[in-house]
């Protein structure tokens, strides 16, 4: 089984927040996630080792022809934002289940999805 993470999802499990570990499956993110995660300014150097360190674990899927048309579309029909049209055409085009808690996201039709369950808080 084929899941890619969202950004919300990656953060949320890099900050413990998780109320599970992830079950077995092939991880991937989209390339725009990395790109999300990486350059937050009040990351020290422990956290920025963390993220690489996830990073290592998982296939960066970049951006392809594929899913720069399935980008489009979705924008189109959906009115995303550009980094919330690529993560999910992304997974549409690994033909992936999205692990997101963007509530929009989780609503897009012909997108398997689910949400990735958290601690209470």
């Amino acid at each position: 089984m084929k899941k890619l993470l969202d950004t919300n999802a990656i953060l949320y499990l890099l900050g413990g927040r998780a109320a599970q570990p992830l079950p077995s499956a092939q991880y991937f993110i989209s390339v725009i996630s990395e790109m999300e995660l990486l350059p937050y300014p009040s990351l020290d150097e422990a956290n920025l080792a963390q993220i690489r360190a996830f990073l290592s674990e998982v296939a960066v899927v970049d951006l392809t022809e594929e899913i720069r048309e399935l980008a489009i579309s979705l924008r189109r029909q959906y009115a995303l934002k550009l980094p919330d049209a690529i993560v999910p055409a992304t997974a549409l085009s690994l033909r992936a289940s999205l692990v997101t808690n963007d509530a929009k996201l989780l609503r897009l039709p012909n997108l398997s999805s689910e949400p990735l369950k958290l601690k209470n808080s």
